[in-house]
């Protein structure tokens, strides 16, 4: 699934503020004390991190993860899933996302089996019957039975597959897809290593990823308190890539004005080793 403002679509990194420190005092030969260093302001990143912190949703940490997956599916069976494409292309998300592969950022040449993962209301689905090659196999997921039919709805395609499934448990067999495209979708799991093992697991060797995901930035924090997700610290998620196998091949920007600003969420292509 798609959000609506990094949406551009899921597990929230310990992100706190600091609290204002003073320099310890200098310590002499003699064990006497001087006060020569001055005091340390509280760094703005961490104020920062701080309010992020309260204005991101907290529900995924609060409640089991079958109940908050309900709450996902509701969400998204409800008004805003109703709102998401109207959301996404508004924000300027599915038109910067179309840039991606227009631009070949994130190549689709020589994709032969291609899987969508959170495909929601079909807007990366949309870029990738536009550009993949002619002959692709184009299977789309997602968690929510209404939003597929949404996907359907607007699509008017028979091309793509569309199944109703879990990131934690695809029906799929392993080394299925040499490419897969993951949008805003991370965000709706308690720990992303639960997807990226199995996103490994029906990669084939070689095989490359489009991840998209909410940062833990001011515009995240809204997006989270908007679609009950979480968002993620870029350098903790990629490490986690690595603990899974993953190799965090390059990070991609929109354009030249949100990788200037640090904007629009983290954007990276992935890589299963052959």
């Amino acid at each position: 699934m798609l959000d609506s403002s990094s949406r551009s679509g899921s597990t929230r990194s310990g992100l706190s503020g600091r609290a204002t420190l003073e320099e310890p005092r200098d310590a002499s030969p003699h064990g006497v004390g001087t006060s020569t260093a001055p005091r340390r302001k509280q760094p703005r990143g961490g104020t920062r991190k701080a309010v992020n912190r309260l204005v991101e949703d907290d529900l995924i940490r609060r409640v089991s993860f079958d109940e908050y997956r309900d709450k996902v599916r509701n969400v998204y069976a409800g008004p805003k899933g109703a709102l998401l494409a109207t959301c996404s292309l508004l924000s300027l998300h599915s038109p910067m996302g179309e840039r991606l592969f227009r631009k070949r950022k994130f190549s689709l040449d020589g994709a032969k089996r291609i899987l969508d993962v959170g495909s929601g209301a079909g807007q990366i689905v949309k870029h990738l019957l536009k550009y993949a090659p002619c002959d692709a196999r184009i299977v789309g997921i997602d968690l929510s039975p209404e939003m597929l039919r949404r996907a359907r709805q607007r699509l008017r395609s028979d091309r793509p597959e569309f199944y109703s499934a879990d990131l934690t448990h695809l029906p799929f067999a392993d080394a299925t897809f040499d490419c897969v495209t993951c949008g805003y979708v991370l965000e709706h799991l308690p720990d992303p290593r639960m997807g990226f093992r199995e996103l490994y697991r029906v990669m084939t060797p070689g095989a490359r990823m489009l991840l998209l995901t909410t940062e833990d930035s001011f515009g995240g924090a809204w997006t989270s308190r908007l679609f009950c997700c979480r968002t993620y610290n870029r350098e903790e998620l990629r490490g986690m890539t690595h603990e899974c196998g993953l190799v965090w091949h390059r990070e991609l920007w929109f354009s030249s004005v949100h990788r200037l600003l640090r904007a629009g969420g983290i954007c990276v292509e992935l890589v299963k080793p052959a």
